[in-house]
């Protein structure tokens, strides 16, 4: 599914009305039934709904909500946060047909509206109509204050296309923003739902279809959200008399005496992604750690210095490389300048299709050069903020710009980790996850998708798509892990046990397609 900004969005919306026919007040009816469907699931036997519309087309929509829910026997009111006069010509329209049918919209000018917006808190529920996606500068005056009651009011909110006050190309906060259990968007998602505060504040999102012409909302844009089908088509297939050597030879070159679980992890994920060989070249304390976890596991020691790689150790990668189909560098490495010198030289020379990740990465952001392979980026934030010399917080308002910003930088696939993890590349649009949860917020879980991109990597999957497939087969172990175990306290070696299940899901789901 294509992802759309509010200009691609907004032209679809003029295409519809102008080029095949569709009235506007039409869309505008499908709106707020879709909104009404999610009201309906969250308050099936009826009771308070209160409805807050801004005077344009989002309030509209919320006129139509609020006709709708009287009509099914609602105690319905209805607030707006603007003067009758100011209206739009649509939203007038659904305004008074809602009148109709006994809606009784309580505008600024009436002497009760304050009275009415400090009473929010007695609604069983509460639909913020108040600004759609073209609001770009700093709440105030009533919507301010009529987005601080709802948020005040502690009544769950399902929001209008976006929560009110988010910027909806980037996901940014416009001052003050209605905090949303569900949106209900409309024909494309929209990036406020995956990067800056909109992530949060947009709660569970569906995309509703309100009969946009599906001609429209294929075209492509800049970026898109990953499908099951998609994935399934792209993982390779295990051949009936294919061999351990003809699956993949795994390296990986991770750890350092302090961080010996890193190179465990990022190979026990190889292993399950069903790769035929696992070989970690580490230093000897992590090669035994690794070991006592992975009997499975080959092992190529290297010399160390003061529990890190050695410079010399590079002569040892270089020769035994020929080996290999893929190799991820990175994972607990440590920041050591041995490190960095081991680095220099092995990426100056190195053939193999490679994930640089994790200290890898401090690498590259202070001056050690990618090696000129087929290779993809995996920072997580902060990682993305040193090897853009920016902050976390610049990356994470905008996420999609960051991508941009660092594959245009390195001329290579970039994956950046997080919610929504998303995958950049120069000569693709940009990839967005939607597999996975908040309980995979710790310690391990990117050296587990390091080792899963590693063996698409070995499979001759591209580093655009070896990461595209890798985050959402990572995701959907992860959500298996949430499931079986529980949302909160699995571990990055329990999702790395899921991936054989999540695989078998994945192709599975894909059989009807």
């Amino acid at each position: 599914m294509w992802i759309g900004t509010v200009d691609h969005c907004r032209r679809i919306d003029s295409r519809a009305i102008e080029e095949f026919g569709i009235p506007a007040r039409v869309l505008m009816e499908r709106a707020g039934q879709a909104v009404f469907e999610a009201v309906t699931e969250l308050l099936p036997k009826g009771g308070v709904l209160g409805v807050v519309c801004g005077h344009g087309n989002n309030g509209g929509d919320g006129f139509v909500v609020a006709r709708l829910a009287i009509e099914q026997g609602y105690f319905v009111g209805c607030l707006v946060a603007a003067s009758k006069d100011r209206l739009s010509d649509d939203a007038k329209e659904q305004m008074e047909l809602a009148v109709e049918k006994g809606v009784e919209p309580i505008f600024v000018e009436d002497e009760r509206w304050e009275r009415k917006l400090g009473c929010m808190g007695k609604c069983d529920l509460i639909v913020d109509a108040l600004l759609g996606t073209g609001a770009r500068c700093e709440v105030k005056g009533h919507v301010k204050a009529a987005i601080e009651a709802i948020n005040r009011s502690g009544a769950p909110v399902v929001a209008v296309d976006v929560p009110s006050g988010i910027e909806a190309s980037s996901g940014e906060e416009l001052g003050e923003s209605v905090w949303a259990l569900r949106t209900v968007t409309f024909g494309l998602p929209k990036p406020f739902l995956f990067q800056g505060i909109g992530v949060e504040h947009a709660g569970y999102w569906t995309v509703a279809d309100i009969g946009l012409p599906h001609i429209l909302l294929s075209e492509p844009t800049e970026a898109f959200v990953i499908e099951n089908d998609w994935v399934s088509d792209l993982l390779p297939e295990r051949m009936r008399c294919s061999h351990k050597g003809e699956n993949g030879s795994i390296l990986i070159v991770a750890g350092s005496r302090r961080m010996p679980g890193a190179a465990t992890m990022a190979a026990k994920a190889a292993l399950r992604a069903g790769a035929g060989l696992v070989t970690v070249a580490a230093v000897q304390s992590v090669c035994d750690a690794v070991a006592h976890h992975l009997p499975e596991a080959l092992f190529l020691p290297l010399p160390e210095t003061e529990g890190a790689i050695a410079a010399e150790a590079a002569d040892l990668i270089l020769e035994a490389q020929a080996r290999y189909d893929s190799a991820v560098f990175g994972p607990g490495l440590s920041q050591a300048l041995s490190v960095h010198e081991f680095l220099s030289a092995v990426f100056a020379k190195l053939e193999l299709p490679s994930v640089i990740d994790a200290d890898a990465l401090n690498a590259v952001s202070q001056g050690v050069r990618l090696p000129d392979v087929e290779c993809i980026l995996t920072p997580h934030p902060g990682e993305m903020s040193r090897l853009l010399e920016s902050s976390v917080a610049e990356i994470q308002v905008d996420r999609f710009h960051a991508v941009n910003t660092a594959v245009a930088k390195f001329d290579r696939a970039v994956l950046l980790k997080g919610p929504y993890t998303v995958v950049g590349d120069p000569d693709q649009p940009m990839v967005v996850n939607h597999t996975g949860n908040p309980g995979m917020a710790s310690g391990g879980m990117g050296d587990v998708l390091s080792g899963v991109i590693a063996t698409l990597l070995a499979e001759e999957l591209p580093g655009y798509y070896a990461g595209a497939c890798g985050m959402y087969w990572h995701g959907a172990a992860g959500d298996l892990a949430a499931e079986s175990i529980g949302c909160i306290g699995y571990t990055a070696m329990e999702v790395a046990d899921r991936l054989p299940a999540a695989r078998a899901k994945i192709t599975e789901l894909c059989d009807g397609c």
